[in-house]
Formats: C-alpha cells, structure tokens, sequence
C-alpha cells in the first residue's frame, strides 16, 4: 500500500475468523410430551428452513434440546450425536437415522456439532473457540472456572431417563430389587413375563445398550451413592452392588466415568 507521501508499507492481512457458524438454541421444554408439541410448531418448521438454506457450508451446532431441532430436519441423519440424557429414548425414538451416544458432552461430526445436557452449551462454545485457538480455549475456561469434561456419564442418573416402555420399567425395578446379586438376562426375563430376545432388544431400543451395560449403569450410579460416603470401603460398595471382588467395580467406575475410587470421593 502507498501512503499519501509516497512510501511503501507492506500490508499485513488480518488473520481469518469463521464467521459462517449457527447455533441452534435449546427449546424450553424437557418433558417428552411438551417437547414434541414444540417441535411441530411454525418456528421450528421456519428455523428448519433456513438452517436447510445453510447446511452444506455451515458450521451448526445444538445443545441440549436444540440437538432435536437438528435431528427434526434431518441435518443429523447418518451421524453421531449427542443430547440431554434423560432425553434419549425420545431422541432414539423419533431420529432412528442419528446414531446417539449420550455418555459424550460434545459430539461433532463433520459441519455439525451437538452437546448434551444443561451447561453442556459451555462445553459447545469452548469446542468452537478451541478451533480457532486452542489458547483462548483454555484461556476462557479458566476466566469462566469451567473443567475440561469429555463425558456425561458422571452425571447421568439412571432412574431418572424419561421412557414410556412398561416392560423397561419391570426390568429396570427388577435390577433395583436383585443389585446385590450376579446378574443373570434369562432370570430378569423370566421375571418379568418375556424372552430373552424381547428383553434385550426393548432394552437397546431404549437405552441404546445392551442388558448388561444398562445394569452396570445402575450398579455403577449405585456404587458412587456408597462411596461418596468416606466410611464405605470399595469392597462393601462392590458387595452391595453384585460384584464379587473390588477390582471388578473398579474397572466399571474407571470406564464409566473416566476416574478411580480415589478421585471419585474427591468429587462427591
């Protein structure tokens, strides 16, 4: 560039910042039914229309309900996401096409992004301000007092995931009922008046795991009950959920929730 006295400066350009970013926010709504009346409101149906306008050149991100916006127009459909746990089977139900996976915070997948639960939309905004700058990411978690979370499993309550499947509630009250003892699929059937292959298959529609997985969710969310009380050793904690040595509920805990028997009790 060439100043009015006719020297020379070199032009500095200034560094490029993605601008072409939406975020969708949370409906104000967390129960199936109100949400779902939500969702077949003309606002949504004219927010769909214009996201479909963007989609293809588009960073669009959602976060807790938002994420069924999303999924509501099929901007999801054939990728991995995430939404607010207590949610899934909803999600499940309605966007068979998404593959859900509730133990993440934040899930992207190609120009889409999705976070879970409640201030889970922190975690969103840190995961597009980390791909500009990894610094000012951790810069602007330590201003907000925010920790790095890569899971909801610590958070998630199994008891309180919002179903409609009367034969997953006996199954999940028999778990309750028999957690101190060794967990047999064929004896839970047989309780409850069904099959195996009925059993395990209703059981993944809801949750999206198998049998065994959703009873280690209960022993686990059980386990952390006992041990946030410091005078509970981990081998009374393991006897009491159906484990029959420690070291097997420590594994559980440790994938799980990504952090031991010691850093657990620290959190609780």
């Amino acid at each position: 560039m060439r100043t009015d006295n006719g020297l020379s400066v070199p032009v500095t350009k200034p560094p490029r910042v993605r601008a072409d970013v939406v975020l969708v926010p949370a409906l104000a709504q967390m129960m199936p039914a109100t949400l779902s009346a939500a969702l077949a409101k003309d606002e949504v149906a004219d927010a769909l229309h214009m996201l479909a306008a963007c989609a293809s050149n588009t960073l669009i991100g959602a976060a807790c309900t938002g994420t069924f916006v999303l999924a509501e127009g099929g901007l999801l459909d054939g990728r991995p996401a995430t939404t607010t746990w207590w949610l899934a089977p909803l999600f499940r139900e309605r966007y068979p096409n998404v593959t859900l996976d509730t133990s993440k915070i934040v899930v992207p997948a190609g120009n889409r992004v999705t976070a879970g639960a409640a201030i889970s939309h922190v975690d969103l905004a840190l995961w597009i301000i980390r791909q500009q700058s990894a610094q000012l990411a951790t810069l602007t978690a330590r201003y907000f007092l925010v920790e790095e979370r890569a899971s909801q499993a610590r958070y998630v309550l199994p008891d309180r995931v919002l179903h409609a499947d009367a034969l997953v509630r006996a199954f999940e009250s028999w778990t309750r009922e028999h957690i101190a003892e060794p967990f047999s699929l064929e004896r839970a059937a047989s309780a409850i008046g069904t099959s195996e292959r009925t059993l395990a298959r209703r059981v993944r529609a809801v949750f999206g795991r198998p049998p065994l997985k959703f009873v280690q969710d209960i022993r686990a969310q059980k386990a952390i009950e006992l041990l946030s009380d410091g005078n509970i050793s981990i081998e009374t904690a393991a006897c009491a959920v159906g484990y029959t040595n420690a070291s097997t509920l420590r594994v559980v805990l440790r994938k799980r929730l990504g952090v031991g028997v010691r850093d657990l009790r620290v959190l609780s």
